[in-house]
């Protein structure tokens, strides 16, 4: 049996032969750093047997793939720490997960942070006991028959639900046996960096109507610089998290008499206002039509784009004078019947409808999160109907308005992927790959980077989409691009061409920060709150030294507010020090502070945030200072 090595050399042995053994084979020192091993793709446990010419790589700690297994056999560890010292705990499912793990669990009352400090105890005993870990394979029947001797229906269930005739593994760590696919470590000594991080309720199996078990979250490293550095960059993200911040700066909130519907407060409503009117101004420049359309349609609408078949679930529905009506999820399809409503001529190409109308979609309430999972939204949504030779052109379009919007938000540049044809497609063949050949073109002229994902395409069309990295390494895909062959075919749409002929239209589904408030929920943690000037609800506050200076503060608030720039007076009879810690904590790009100096020379003392001393100004000076940045839209240094 031939072994073929990373380095192409390849290796003789005798069939079969384990993983660990090929190790051994290669070196000494491999085979103790030895993690598992890379098998024509797939990663397996090291006492798997090989019986068959195979590309095999060692996996040891500096493997991305390792990472992985470590965390799932911390998982196991998790689980069994749980079982030492809660022995009536049953498990549902504990799988990796992105910087972590997580495990499902029955207990009779709820975790404690203690609890969980002396869990995290118990696992390091586990791990110090390096307990070897060993695969099984069992019958269906002695599965079902070990979940049922445990008297554990999770378990129970999971069995009966591997389809008939599939492999049914188990693994063995001490006294502690789990049902599980793999792989997993050689041994539980190789757990040594591992942090409980929290709690939360959870459904079995995602599912609401099924009992409520507790999912305890966990991370592991293979050292302590690593594990270190992940905890500080969480710390980060819960500093960051836009739920703490939209309370903390007054932004917005949710009831659970609306649920996943968020109420804007004043500052936050004035923030959404001044992103959609930012994006009117460029529609108006880049020759977008916003256009306004129904909430409610009848349920032959959604029949007719094929939501109702496809979407119905996440879809509200009520009724009325005995008819059905659908509350829209998306403006595409009232945008069909919006081209429809006339004679379009080729002329009237490229159209495009931008709305900000309200959708709606019904989200589990499993996956719901402060404003990046909401039911109430709304998109800069824009479809655009072109004739196909207008392709390239209108992608160059959709490019520039694009990083125009990344640039003024200071966002990174994105990360473009190409979705091509999936199996599951419909249009002529050739319209796909004309379309497909003409959007690569664009990339490569632009000079843009981009990742082909070969069938990542919608069902409808190809597509480009933009993925950007926020200020902790988070990555969003916030911008779309996506061309449509389907629904101008559902509902029959035609233009007259040049030459007195009907010609089916193409539609682009556009939308660059997508839904307005998931974008506010990923820029406020990518700002960490503080905004730009230009969006600032408060661009600037004025601060008096004593109550005796509080009208001049007041002088100061009028002639900044007639010069355009938002601004608020604190009066409060409190100490200058406490006043700049309150606004700084309000994220206020400039703070004012009037006194008897200030007055007597008819200035403000200009404190940028950030604790930058700029110095006195006069006001006049001042605001022409702000309606720069404002102008000009640029980040404050």
């Amino acid at each position: 049996m031939r072994v073929r090595l990373p380095d192409g050399s390849e290796r003789e042995h005798p069939a079969p032969v384990r993983l660990i053994e090929v190790a051994e084979g290669i070196g000494r020192r491999l085979a103790k750093d030895a993690i598992a091993a890379l098998v024509d793709g797939k990663v397996l446990d090291l006492q798997r047997v090989l019986d068959h010419d195979a590309a095999v790589r060692i996996l040891t700690a500096a493997d991305k793939e390792a990472l992985e297994v470590l965390r799932h056999s911390s998982a196991h560890l998790l689980a069994q720490a749980v079982k030492r010292l809660f022995p009536e705990a049953r498990f549902g499912v504990g799988p990796v997960i992105e910087n972590g793990f997580y495990y499902d669990i029955d207990v009779s009352r709820s975790f404690t942070p203690e609890d969980l400090s002396n869990i995290e105890k118990e696992i390091a005993r586990i791990a110090q006991e390096n307990l070897s870990i060993e695969r099984m394979e069992w019958s269906r029947e002695e599965a079902l028959a070990w979940a049922r001797e445990r008297a554990d229906p999770y378990k129970l269930e999971l069995i009966e639900a591997i389809p008939q005739g599939e492999t049914i593994s188990l693994y063995r760590q001490g006294e502690f046996v789990d049902l599980c696919t793999g792989p997993h470590l050689p041994s539980t000594g190789f757990v040594r960096h591992l942090k409980l991080l929290s709690v939360a309720g959870a459904y079995f199996r995602g599912d609401e109507k099924r009992p409520m078990l507790q999912r305890i979250y966990g991370t592991a490293f293979f050292d302590q610089k690593a594990l270190d550095e992940y905890l500080h960059m969480r710390e980060e993200a819960e500093r960051r998290d836009h739920r703490r911040l939209g309370k903390a700066l007054d932004l917005f909130f949710f009831h659970p008499l609306a649920p996943a519907s968020p109420f804007f407060l004043p500052k936050g409503a004035l923030l959404y206002n001044l992103l959609i009117a930012y994006l009117r101004e460029l529609y108006r420049e880049l020759g977008f039509q916003e256009v306004i359309t129904p909430q409610l349609f009848q349920s032959e609408l959604w029949k007719t784009s094929g939501h109702y078949d496809n979407y119905k679930e996440h879809m509200f529905f009520c009724e009325a004078d005995g008819v059905e009506y659908g509350v829209k999820p998306m403006n595409c399809p009232g945008h069909m019947l919006m081209f429809a409503s006339k004679v379009r001529s080729y002329r009237e190409l490229p159209l495009r409808l931008a709305d900000f109308g309200r959708l709606h979609r019904y989200e589990r309430s499993g996956v719901l999160r402060g404003l990046t999972r909401v039911r109430s939204f709304a998109q800069d949504d824009a479809h655009i109907f072109i004739a196909p030779e207008m392709l390239a052109h209108e992608f160059d379009h959709g490019f520039t308005m694009v990083r125009r919007i990344y640039t003024d938000l200071g966002l990174p540049d994105p990360k473009v992927t190409l979705g091509t044809r999936p199996e599951k497609a419909v249009g002529d063949r050739k319209l796909w790959d004309d379309a497909e050949r003409s959007l690569t073109d664009v990339l490569t002229r632009r000079g843009v980077e981009f990742i082909v994902n070969p069938g990542d395409g919608a069902f409808y069309g190809p597509k480009i989409d933009f993925i950007t990295r926020d200020a902790i390494g988070h990555e969003h895909q916030l911008t779309t691009m996506q061309l449509d062959f389907n629904l101008p075919e559902r509902f029959d749409l035609k233009y007259s061409s040049d030459q007195g002929t009907l010609c089916r239209p193409v539609v682009i589904h556009r939308a660059i920060l997508g839904s307005i408030e998931r974008f506010l929920g990923v820029y406020i943690e990518h700002t960490a709150g503080a905004f730009p000037v230009w969006l600032c609800p408060v661009q600037a506050k004025v601060l008096s030294v004593a109550q005796d200076f509080n009208d001049d503060a007041r002088k100061v608030e009028r002639a900044l507010s007639e010069a355009g720039i938002r601004t608020e007076v604190d009066d409060q009879n409190d100490k200058i020090g406490a006043k700049v810690r309150t606004a700084s904590l309000e994220k206020v790009p400039y703070l004012l502070v009037v006194g008897a100096r200030e007055r007597d020379a008819g200035t403000v003392a200009v404190r940028q945030r950030g604790n930058v001393d700029l110095g006195s100004m006069t006001v006049p000076a001042f605001a022409t200072l702000v309606q720069e940045m404002v102008r000009s839209r640029k980040a404050l240094s």
